[in-house]
């Protein structure tokens, strides 16, 4: 067997006899909408994982890693989504934070914060979008000035995913006053459990509160806890969204599979599939979830010259819309039936709940139109839109 095809068969073994015991009942639990199910229970399986060398795989061996290779970290993705295990507590910290403090930190920065990453010790948020400014990163407003040996912010971030089950955050904010929207920001570390942080949850369409707002009024964090020079906050959050669409897309998509595969499988069942309208739906569906691992693969040869390339934002693009219309199709094969709740006071089933919370794929991680407007204006080299 070639090496790929050994760890595949690893893990995969690993997997089935982990998930296990007290960790059975775990698969299929968290995911998007569900991220409240079972978090304890899901740190203490990440914690099981990180024991058995199994958290970080892509990372050098010197980080805590396995040093897998790009073929390895998708085979890795792709079992994992497989055998249904439980949806990760540590993946910013371990699939954004990690890689980027891998390529831009200091050695004392990799020293402190890399290894209680490595041993889902330490759970980390990221402070990009904020009310004024949403996904256009360049204008953001938070600010952050040297008192002695901190940084001082001041500013709100919004839509923070699980930011009240962290314990820092990267933040990006503005260094230098009146600067140009690309200039003048900084990559801030910054701890969360202080008296100058504010943590409020934001109740979603599905009931949970994934998302939150984040209030800083005199946070402090120390001088040294900057990824790069100040200034330089730009470029360093441009590669931690190049590392968020790296290769545990390609499990994603088998996540979005499953989910349509099963849907299918409703279709027949309930008769919906009878409908000609809905059956090439279902069919532009199966294409469309094929196009996404297609243009996944692809990305993987920008992944592995060390960051996407505009395949990243095109892929986005696709998969975000391909999921929000599947959601729509959920709705259209249920009929009437889904628009009642499954249960009282406001219990949603899973399709349900796929349908809300499928709406916000095509704004979290970089809105459609952002996107757009990057692949137009820095692939394309098309006239920049007018901005006021």
């Amino acid at each position: 067997m070639s090496s790929v095809e050994e760890f595949r068969t690893e893990i995969r073994g690993w997997l089935a006899a982990s998930l296990t015991g007290s960790f059975a009942g775990l698969r299929g639990r968290g995911g998007p909408g569900r991220e409240h199910e079972a978090f304890a229970e899901r740190l203490g399986w990440e914690r099981h994982m990180a024991a058995e060398g199994w958290t970080c795989v892509g990372w050098p061996e010197e980080y805590g890693g396995r040093g897998a290779t790009i073929e390895q970290q998708v085979a890795f993705h792709e079992e994992y989504a497989l055998a249904d295990a439980p949806a990760r507590v540590n993946h910013i910290g371990e699939q954004l934070l990690g890689p980027t403090l891998v390529a831009f930190g200091t050695p004392e920065q990799r020293t402190r914060f890399l290894p209680p990453i490595v041993a889902a010790e330490e759970l980390w948020c990221q402070g990009y979008s904020e009310p004024g400014a949403g996904s256009d990163l360049a204008n953001v407003t938070t600010r952050a000035v040297r008192d002695g040996a901190d940084w001082v912010l001041t500013g709100q971030k919004i839509w923070t995913s699980l930011a009240h089950q962290s314990q820092w955050c990267f933040v990006v904010a503005r260094t230098e006053p009146g600067s140009s929207p690309h200039r003048g920001l900084s990559y801030l570390l910054v701890p969360l459990d202080q008296a100058g942080v504010e943590i409020r949850p934001i109740t979603q369409l599905t009931g949970t509160c994934e998302f939150n707002e984040v209030f800083f009024d005199g946070a402090r964090t120390r001088a040294e806890h900057i990824v790069g020079a100040p200034g330089d906050g730009w470029r360093v959050a441009m590669a931690t969204l190049g590392f968020e669409r790296g290769v545990s897309t390609l499990g994603q998509q088998v996540g979005f599979r499953r989910e349509l595969e099963s849907l299918i499988g409703l279709a027949r069942r309930n008769g919906a599939a009878d409908d000609p309208l809905i059956r090439d739906r279902l069919a532009r569906a199966w294409t469309g979830v094929e196009t996404i691992r297609c243009n996944a693969l692809r990305m993987l040869d920008g992944v592995a010259a060390g960051a996407p390339g505009p395949e990243a934002s095109i892929g986005k693009i696709f998969w975000a819309t391909w999921h929000r219309e599947l959601g729509e199709l959920a709705m259209a094969v249920l009929g009437a039936g889904g628009m009642t709740a499954a249960g009282s006071p406001y219990e949603l089933d899973d399709w349900q709940r796929l349908f809300l919370f499928s709406r916000a794929d095509t704004i979290y991680a970089g809105s459609n139109e952002i996107q757009r407007n990057i692949i137009a204006e820095r692939v394309l080299g098309l006239p920049k839109e007018s901005r006021p």
